[in-house]
């Protein structure tokens, strides 16, 4: 029997993972949070006052009188600590929180704020929050700089072939390698391809995670050591997404990778949303329609655009600007084809044995339905439209073991792969 492990040796591994900065983005956390309790139970109170008829000189959410000033100075109080917290800590850090002393950060942390920033990434970021992940073109671990010098001397051989690869929701670079295996490495060796992995924010808006990319893609493209010929896109779930919106952003502005685009390869990706979004939407519908829980649908708009943007599976801007994203459950999307001229392919899961009713509509993958990965849709200008050979589904898989399918792997590289000449 393993004896239990020592107190002092568990906090020693915990502290481990932790940098100063991380604490700094916890504190106001903790003081952002502490603001949204006092709101929740103001908004309880008020909505029983109103109840029995004392609700004179109150907002919905705001009592009035004594009971308000109380309330008022409790955000105060709140206010200060928070603050003066923040500044102590801010003035610290740059003396003990150096990055270049954190060269590599453990995986346990990458992973904890990958998943932070899914949730509440956007407001990390409105917040100036130090835990907000910016977004990074990174390989080994390593960020990739755009200057044409500092990349040149860290790429080995790069090759004219660019595979890119986005991640989905709540994840990071690091997990393409699961159980052992890593779609880019094993197509770079097969195809003699370079890898780069794309590191975002997975809280913020699609869209504005798609203009990014093709900034920086710009840029990369600028600045590779040698002529690039092909470009291939490869995104899981929500990364997806981010590469269609790039590739529209990008032909919008002009820029000039897109000309070098090839291939886009979509691993389980909500192009029409995903049914546990749309739950989510619902609960906030049910906490609002009484005046005892609605002030705990404020419970529910805790999650980032990111999550909302799965609703119906958003990847402009207009997909989602000027509209509540917690009001409305209708699908306000523009209708945006698969770009021309590019070689697009769509891997769809069920964890289902077989394929049919139950596989098609309700399972899936765990997250994404079947018709939502092909692109299929009822209203025809919705649908995307995957060439027959182009599509391929897998059974028995969940959204995760797409990343360490060895089938599917097998499948995109046969997709890849240079067409043998019919003369040769």
């Amino acid at each position: 029997m393993t004896a239990p492990t020592p107190p002092k040796t568990r906090q020693r591994t915990v502290l481990r993972h932790v940098r100063p900065s991380d604490v700094r983005g916890a504190a106001q956390l903790a003081s952002q949070a502490t603001l949204g309790v006092i709101n929740i139970a103001e908004g309880v109170h008020q909505s029983v006052l109103r109840r029995l008829g004392f609700s004179a000189g109150a907002t919905p959410e705001h009592t009035s009188g004594l009971t308000g000033q109380i309330y008022r100075g409790i955000r105060g109080v709140t206010h200060l600590v928070g603050n003066g917290l923040d500044g102590a800590l801010a003035l610290l850090l740059p003396l003990v929180d150096d990055p270049t002393t954190h060269p590599n950060a453990s995986p346990e942390r990458e992973a904890v704020l990958a998943a932070l920033n899914g949730v509440l990434g956007d407001r990390l970021q409105s917040f100036g929050n130090p835990l907000a992940q910016r977004m990074e073109l990174r390989q080994g671990g390593q960020v990739l700089p755009l200057a044409p010098q500092a990349l040149k001397a860290q790429l080995s051989q790069p090759s004219p072939h660019l595979l890119l690869l986005a991640h989905g929701l709540c994840m990071n670079d690091t997990q393409w390698l699961r159980s052992g295996h890593d779609h880019g490495a094993f197509l770079a060796r097969a195809l003699g391809c370079t890898p780069v992995y794309l590191r975002y924010n997975s809280g913020l808006h699609t869209s504005m995670s798609g203009r990014e990319l093709a900034l920086q893609l710009e840029q990369l493209v600028a600045a590779w050591p040698v002529p690039l010929e092909r470009i291939t896109l490869v995104g899981h779930s929500m990364g997806g997404l981010v590469a269609r919106s790039a590739v529209h952003a990008a032909r919008e502005a002009g820029q000039r990778w897109p000309g070098l685009l090839r291939e886009l390869v979509f691993l389980g990706t909500p192009h029409h949303g995903a049914p546990l979004e749309r739950a989510g939407h619902g609960v906030d519908l049910l906490l609002a329609s009484s005046p005892h829980t609605a002030p705990f649908a404020q419970l529910g708009k805790i999650r980032s655009a990111g999550i909302t943007d799965l609703r119906h599976g958003h990847v402009l801007d207009a997909d989602w600007q000027g509209r509540d994203r917690f009001a409305s459950p209708e699908d306000h999307r523009t209708p945006l084809p698969l770009p021309e001229g590019v070689a697009c392919f769509a891997v769809a899961a069920t964890l289902a044995p077989k394929r049919g009713l139950l596989a098609d509509r309700l399972m899936g993958d765990g997250l994404v339905p079947l018709n939502s990965a092909l692109g299929q849709h009822d209203e025809p200008a919705r649908r995307l439209v995957f060439a027959r050979e182009s599509q391929y589904l897998t059974y028995r898989t969940g959204h995760l073991d797409l990343l360490s399918s060895r089938e599917v792997a097998a499948q995109v590289l046969a997709w890849l792969s240079p067409v043998p000449d019919a003369g040769a």
